[in-house]
């Protein structure tokens, strides 16, 4: 089976109506972008948890997925008109063909080395060293596939840092990859605490595939601390107005890591924590910071 798919530029402010009105006149889906996109004049449109909103794309680009043998052309007229709007854009149309997009969506992940002893490995793939501790990883809906420069910092922090036995604790745990990697690197009780019902869910899953014993969590039954180390690659927004709750976790001297960060946002960050850990830059990856430091007193 194909599909076709009509793709056009329209001015900011029509946009959301317009896809609305392709809806009812045909179309199976509707997918709204930056028309500026990889140009300078590309912008964001998403920020951060709490962050002031940012303004709309000056110009939208969309794209509606019709049936095979629709008259896409003659229903985008008729979605313009509905609205008022007497200018036809330029349409292109491209064929859609039938994919295994469950299979197209595996190979976007494979085998990812993190330390020297350390591998993430895809649930569909076979680890490339057997003699390793490798995770075998399955993120559903979760964040986290070891992939991300934020997630892959915490991995190599846990790799070259923990202590066997330390106590663990990851707050906004995605996927659980970290806190089941604490877990196969010899960490003792090991709490995963989210909001999300869906990252619970395929942490879950994800530990009893890989064999770790740990605590999952909502945010509201945290397994009581303290902890050894404090784990949490979020956001920097989310991180600043956590930041008493997570240091009443950490035990004396145990260590915080954070992640989530850009390098413009480091300095706000380690000053949101300043009354409980000295934090200074662990690792650097692709513009993004971990920083980690000790519990006071």
């Amino acid at each position: 089976m194909t599909w076709l798919r009509a793709s056009f530029d329209i001015a900011t402010g029509d946009a959301e109506a317009l896809a609305d009105a392709l809806l009812e006149r045909g179309a199976l889906s509707v997918e709204l972008a930056d028309a500026d996109e990889g140009t300078p004049a590309e912008h964001p449109i998403f920020g951060e948890p709490g962050a002031e909103p940012l303004p709309a794309w000056r110009h939208q680009r969309i794209s509606a997925l019709f049936p095979h043998d629709a008259e896409a052309r003659a229903a985008i007229r008729a979605a313009l008109a509905a609205l008022g709007l007497d200018a036809e854009p330029r349409v292109a149309l491209q064929p859609v063909a039938e994919r295994d997009w469950v299979r197209a969506t595996q190979q976007q992940f494979v085998p990812i080395q993190i330390g020297p002893r350390l591998w993430i490995v895809p649930s569909w793939c076979a680890p490339p060293d057997p003699r390793a501790v490798n995770l075998i990883l399955d993120p559903g809906l979760a964040f986290g596939t070891g992939s991300h420069p934020t997630t892959w910092q915490c991995l190599r922090w846990l790799d070259a840092n923990l202590s066997a036995g330390a106590s663990v604790l990851d707050y906004g745990c995605g996927s659980g990859v970290l806190a089941i990697a604490a877990k196969r690197l010899g960490a003792g009780q090991v709490a995963a605490v989210d909001i999300d019902p869906a990252a619970l869910e395929a942490t879950r899953a994800n530990a009893a595939a890989n064999a770790a014993d740990i605590a999952v969590a909502s945010p509201d039954s945290v397994p009581p601390g303290p902890y050894s180390v404090v784990l949490a690659n979020i956001l920097a927004a989310p991180l600043r107005l956590l930041a008493p709750l997570l240091a009443s976790y950490a035990a004396a001297g145990g260590r915080i890591v954070l992640a989530g960060i850009l390098t413009e946002q480091t300095a706000d960050v380690a000053a949101a924590y300043a009354a409980w850990f000295d934090l200074a830059p662990a690792s650097e990856k692709d513009g993004w910071i971990c920083l980690a430091g000790a519990r006071k007193g």
